[in-house]
């Protein structure tokens, strides 16, 4: 009998132990890769502004092929949501939705992952490098009073989904090297006054 209350009462400390050390682990959490690309910035904002070609380059598209995506809003800019939903653990469901816009310069989204308290916010940040571009893409992740949250946040968050980012911007930057430039906005000449004839 003594022997099973040092069992539970070592369990009980060692829960103890990881609740209080949590609370003290950060309650917000970020990381970012970049990747350089040989397209421009307003072309990359064009091709990230909403759903629409996020499964070409998303490191996550081809976890589950069964995966069921709604696409839900406007088609660009704030608003325009996607949701999914799998039975694959390593896929889940979510939703991530735009809330802001800079006009080729950045773009915010929000991301909801079900089973999860934790707000995540991603960014991806677009600036002339350049005859290119350099593409930011960020987390940022406010944690809570969840000891579990934090722990994963502070230890587990960047080694598990970094990786993910550098193979989605790998496959972003094959996407968007391969479309058309834009074509240049016609220059404005000063119109040459007419002689009346002599």
């Amino acid at each position: 009998m003594n022997i099973l209350k040092i069992v539970v009462g070592g369990i009980v400390a060692v829960i103890v132990l990881f609740a209080a050390v949590g609370l003290l682990l950060p309650a917000q959490i970020g990381f970012e890769r970049s990747i350089s690309l040989k397209a421009k910035p307003e072309v990359v904002y064009g091709y990230l502004n909403g759903f629409k070609h996020f499964n070409e380059w998303s490191p996550w598209a081809g976890l589950d092929p069964n995966t069921q995506y709604t696409v839900t809003g406007p088609e660009t800019g704030v608003g325009a949501k996607q949701a999914w939903t799998s039975e694959d653990p390593n896929v889940g469901s979510g939703s991530q939705e735009i809330i802001a816009v800079t006009p080729n310069e950045s773009i915010q989204i929000r991301l909801e992952f079900a089973g999860s308290t934790a707000e995540n916010i991603s960014t991806q940040t677009i600036a002339p490098e350049g005859e290119g571009s350099r593409l930011t893409w960020r987390m940022d992740s406010a944690l809570g009073m969840s000891p579990v949250n934090r722990w994963f946040g502070f230890f587990l968050l960047e080694k598990f989904v970094g990786p993910d980012y550098e193979k989605g911007l790998a496959a972003l930057k094959t996407k968007v090297e391969a479309l058309p430039a834009p074509l240049p906005a016609p220059t404005e000449t000063e119109a040459t006054p007419v002689q009346p004839p002599a």
